[in-house]
């Protein structure tokens, strides 16, 4: 059954192999965190080493707090950073582990959709290396109660292709979606500051068309879930935008990170 288990790939690299270390790393990036009376049904939140955009990241799972124990089901989407492909990966593993240990993978819903829309591939290729959905791992062991992950890898795909699979299992409280994005990489700081602005801006009117891969490395998944957005009517919120200058990074070049919430 070991092939059953996705086995982290960057623990010790994107954030503490060690289960202790990483517990008190992320405790103290949602302690520090502000909790609003919200209650998301999505977010998008970035992705790179936690020393970098974990207190970003932790801004919007922070808004969780009130709520985890409602939800049984996370669809987490990322953007493929090793392996291109045309469409989304879904996994066939059993399970994805971290040092904080095991999440079950929602079966039944890898085999709906990989039966039903023909851009959802099953392979695990995407998934063995892929940080974009990993580093978000942690962060929901941590702020949510017993769940099921569905975990897709977006390669090629259109805004349209995405939201069709999240709009299948939008559900109601008891699921969660979040997309894996980081923003801007490699600007000087007052660059990426006011880029980063610009992408926010977009998110939070639901322009998706305006946001492009130099805006956001999950750009695909973000336009999928904005079409979904503005379906349903969603309020956005910008609730942190800061770049690696603001975390633990020098200002010369840098990577913009975002957390976004949708009500």
């Amino acid at each position: 059954m070991e092939n059953r288990i996705r086995q982290a790939a960057v623990a010790g690299l994107f954030y503490p192999a060690d289960p202790t270390a990483l517990s008190s790393q992320i405790d103290a990036f949602l302690n520090a965190a502000e909790c609003k009376e919200s209650s998301p049904k999505a977010m998008i939140v970035p992705h790179a080493g936690t020393i970098y955009s974990g207190p970003v990241a932790a801004s919007a799972y922070a808004q969780l707090k009130n709520i985890g124990h409602k939800i049984k089901r996370v669809i987490l989407l990322g953007p493929a950073h090793r392996v291109g492909f045309r469409g989304l990966a879904a996994p066939s593993h059993q399970y994805f582990e971290t040092p904080l240990g095991q999440i079950e993978i929602d079966l039944e819903a890898v085999k709906k959709i990989t039966e039903k829309f023909p851009q959802v591939i099953l392979d695990d290729r995407p998934h063995a290396e892929e940080h974009s959905l990993e580093v978000q791992l942690p962060f929901l062991q941590k702020t949510l109660g017993n769940f099921k992950l569905l975990p897709l890898v977006v390669g090629q795909a259109t805004a349209d292709e995405v939201a069709e699979v999240i709009r299948e299992y939008w559900g109601g409280p008891e699921t969660l979606v979040v997309i894996s994005s980081d923003l801007s990489h490699f600007h000087d700081y007052a660059t990426a500051i006011k880029r980063d602005s610009k992408t926010s801006a977009a998110i939070e009117t639901l322009h998706g068309e305006m946001i492009g891969p130099e805006d956001a490395c999950g750009f695909l998944p973000v336009r999928g879930l904005l079409k979904i957005a503005e379906e349903k009517n969603l309020k956005v919120e910008t609730i942190d935008q800061r770049n690696s200058g603001d975390t633990a990074g020098d200002k010369n070049r840098v990577v913009g990170y975002g957390a976004y919430l949708f009500n």
